[in-house]
């Protein structure tokens, strides 16, 4: 069973050096207080009113609830095959799998991990284990088994759904390791001491198990670096993504509008937070289709956005860098396209601005989001059923049934408008807290129930959000998260290596990519292709290092923090 230390204090360790006047000039300028805006308290929220949220119900009912009006529309459609499952099949395979699943021995509280890209088998298994309680940790295939492995570890995951390709990651040491006990399926022809797909999904829905469901069950366990150091398990339960889902997408008028007769684009991968819940479970809950690719190729899909008519484009900076600058989008009809949002990262104007010049019907704009926030604390009223002009370049406003504030990350003191600070956001959305890791939950959520984001930003006099920096070590490639600390340790594990520190280079295509100041061991004769072979080795491509620099010693404070500011400027 997932175990999570209730208790929570105020102390928050993350501090930045933030530069006012390169931020906003008008700093001190204040508004009115108004229904969104506590002007005592400096306590922001949503332009849209709160709405009532469904909660209480686990996270697969609330994703079928309108399964009676909309069994026979598409549900899920498999770019690479071309099949399509409407609701009702979707809804009947799930049961199916989830008695499989019970079948083979898991039950509620257990942890099962999907190794998949973008597949259907990946939504069918995510499901299939909430109906039974189970609690789904999802990693990213290209992981090395040392990556892997420290997930099943952390987790206790007792059964593994993959492709046969992957399950060599997951071969044990018997003389080396202590052995883990867990079962693999693979969704293809099963290797050795391996089961088929089959095995689970074509077992009788009738011998689903009841299961009583409590809203703060866990149900999903994807792991994040948070504000800093290695991954941490992110415990998610029913309430937090059916609160972040409903955030989205419930209501008279939802933050982003979708329809039954939407297709949203699925490129992004699962197992990260922003498609499985902005993706996925915000187009189930909405009856939309949604069209699962497993691989980005341009060209290919160009041909599925004109083929299926997608309608809705969740994307990422890479992935819009590549639709301005390629001149093969010119030859592919998107007019279908009628929303594009951007998010994991952030976009500059400029890129924006392009973008919609390439497609200028569509409603572009950027959310904001992260793990520990249950994903979502931002996004543009541009997406609104009943739309609100919105600002190049921010990231729209606190969703709804949320407060989010600023503070001074020297002091905690909260700030109005057009101040620079670290962002915070409240709501039952958030996290219920870092798997068996007490003291680093402690410096994430205070005991008002903040969740302190390591993100630094102001609210503008239009409520909107605009991030101007980052408190946290993490560095963004793509998207994805590089923590520091785990490049760090790594390289100080070569013997010829005596100290060392990852810092972010800026990158037009990656956004940031990881480089390493590095301190030889008593003069040694170290390459650069060297240490990065060595971390290349070890870990996966995108937390490869794109840069070494040798150095005499590392800056650090007084108490041995490393100075990553120093090191930045030396770029």
């Amino acid at each position: 069973m997932l175990s999570l230390a209730p208790s929570i204090d105020s102390k928050q360790t993350t501090t930045a050096e933030v530069s006012a006047d390169s931020v906003v000039t008008n700093q001190q300028k204040q508004k009115p207080s108004d229904d969104y805006y506590d002007s005592t308290n400096h306590i922001f929220k949503s332009k849209l009113p709160d709405i009532p949220i469904s909660n209480h119900l686990p996270l697969h009912t609330y994703c079928f609830e309108k399964l009676p009006e909309i069994s026979d529309r598409p549900c899920l459609i498999v770019a690479s095959t071309g099949k399509t499952y409407t609701y009702a099949e979707t809804y009947l395979q799930c049961r199916k799998i989830a008695a499989g699943l019970s079948k083979l021995g898991i039950q509620k509280g257990d942890v099962i991990m999907i190794l998949l890209q973008n597949s259907a088998e990946f939504v069918l298994s995510f499901l299939a284990a909430s109906m039974i309680g189970a609690v789904t940790t999802t990693a990213n295939p290209f992981y090395t088994s040392a990556e892997i492995f420290r997930q099943i570890t952390a987790s206790k995951t007792k059964l593994i759904i993959t492709q046969a390709m992957y399950v060599g990651k997951l071969k044990q040491n018997e003389e080396k390791d202590d052995l883990i006990d867990f079962k693999i399926i693979t969704v293809d022809e099963p290797p050795v001491n391996c089961l088929h797909f089959s095995v689970i999904s074509e077992v009788n829905e009738d011998q689903l198990p009841e299961v009583e469901f409590d809203p703060e069950d866990a149900v999903a366990l994807p792991f994040s670096s948070g504000t800093t150091g290695v991954p941490k398990g992110v415990i998610l339960t029913h309430k937090s993504l059916t609160t972040s889902v409903a955030q989205q997408v419930d209501g008279e008028n939802p933050n982003i509008y979708l329809t039954t007769e939407d297709v949203l684009l699925c490129v992004l991968p699962l197992f990260h937070i922003y498609a499985l819940s902005t993706v996925l479970l915000c187009a189930l809950r909405a009856g939309s289709a949604v069209l699962l690719i497993h691989k980005f190729e341009i060209r290919t899909l160009l041909g599925l956005i004109q083929k299926h008519k997608v309608t809705v484009a969740m994307v990422v900076p890479p992935l819009v860098l590549a639709l301005v600058k390629n001149p093969m989008v010119a030859e592919f009809d998107l007019s279908s396209i009628r929303l594009v949002r951007s998010g994991a990262a952030p976009l500059g104007k400029e890129l924006e601005e392009m973008l919609h010049s390439r497609i200028p019907q569509a409603v572009f704009g950027q959310g904001y989001g992260m793990t520990e926030a249950g994903s979502v604390l931002s996004m543009s009223l541009g997406f609104a059923k009943h739309s609100l002009p919105v600002s190049s370049g921010s990231c729209g406003t606190v969703v709804r049934n949320a407060e989010l504030k600023v503070i001074n990350p020297e002091n905690g003191r909260s700030l109005g408008y057009n101040q620079p600070g670290e962002i915070c956001i409240r709501g039952q959305q958030i996290m219920k807290g870092y798997l068996n890791d007490e003291n680093a939950t402690k410096t994430t959520i205070d005991e008002e129930g903040w969740l302190h984001t390591g993100d630094v930003g102001y609210i503008d006099d239009n409520d909107e959000i605009f991030i101007v920096d980052r408190v946290k070590e993490l560095i963004k490639f793509k998207g994805f998260q590089v923590p520091p600390a785990e490049l760090e340790g790594l390289l100080v594990s070569h013997p010829s290596i005596a100290d060392a520190a990852v810092v972010p280079q800026k990158d037009v295509v990656a956004g940031e990519v990881p480089v390493a100041f590095v301190v030889r061991s008593n003069g040694l004769d170290l390459t650069e292709e060297a240490v990065k072979e060595f971390i290349a080795k070890q870990v996966v491509f995108y937390k490869r290092l794109h840069k070494v620099y040798f150095i005499h010693a590392i800056p650090k404070s007084p108490s041995g923090k490393i100075l990553r500011k120093d090191l930045r400027a030396k770029l």
